[in-house]
């Protein structure tokens, strides 16, 4: 008797314990949101807080399932060019803002102060590296798909008028497109929307990359 007591003890607690793995499986349970109704996000592009962390070869914010943002690869990436309203006093281009667009299907993270080349027209290869002074500090930007981010080029400026000089005593230079380099993502080629980069002295400040576009 003892024996079918223990025997019949034993069975109804897999009995119960079978009921609750089935309880605990019931759809019911599924995440929120997952019928996926929401409306898709607009383009953004955010700084990222200095306190979120990314995983080794990354950058940017964890999410709860541990994929991290990772950089803008360079195929992802449009770049482009344009004069900035606000640059020194001259005749030469002076200073230029260089716009980036994420053209991929997920977000991606920029960072950094860039590298610039002058170069010709499709020979990006060919290129004069110019000095870079950085001017701020660098943090990371996460762009959404078609996002933008940018930053500041300014140059020593071209004095006079036709050739024009350099204060220096240098001779100005012409180059129709710039190569602009940013850490992990790559080098564009950029040519002005309205001429050709002019500039003394192959020196100019650069900021770092930032979701706030400048003047």
């Amino acid at each position: 008797m003892e024996n079918n007591s223990i025997r019949r003890a034993v069975m109804a607690v897999a009995a119960l314990s079978a009921a609750m793995v089935m309880t605990a499986c019931q759809p019911g349970d599924a995440e929120s949101g997952a019928d996926g109704s929401s409306d898709a996000p607009a383009a953004t592009a955010s700084p990222i807080s200095s306190g979120s962390t990314g995983t080794s070869g990354s950058t940017g914010s964890t999410g709860s399932t541990g994929n991290a943002v990772k950089t803008c690869a360079a195929t992802a990436l449009k770049a482009s060019a344009y004069q900035a309203a606000d640059r020194p006093v001259g005749t030469g281009t002076g200073a230029a803002i260089v716009q980036f667009t994420n053209t991929g299907g997920r977000a991606c993270v920029l960072q950094g102060h860039p590298t610039v080349a002058g170069a010709a027209n499709g020979s990006p290869e060919l290129n004069v590296p110019l000095q870079v002074t950085p001017v701020g500090t660098a943090s990371p930007v996460k762009l959404t798909p078609g996002g933008q981010a940018w930053l500041k080029l300014t140059f020593v400026q071209v004095q006079g008028e036709g050739d024009g000089y350099c204060k220096s005593g240098s001779a100005p230079v012409l180059y129709p497109t710039m190569v602009i380099g940013l850490p992990g993502a790559g080098a564009h080629q950029v040519a002005l929307d309205d001429g050709q980069f002019a500039e003394c002295d192959g020196t100019l400040t650069a900021t770092a990359v930032s979701a706030t576009k400048p003047s």
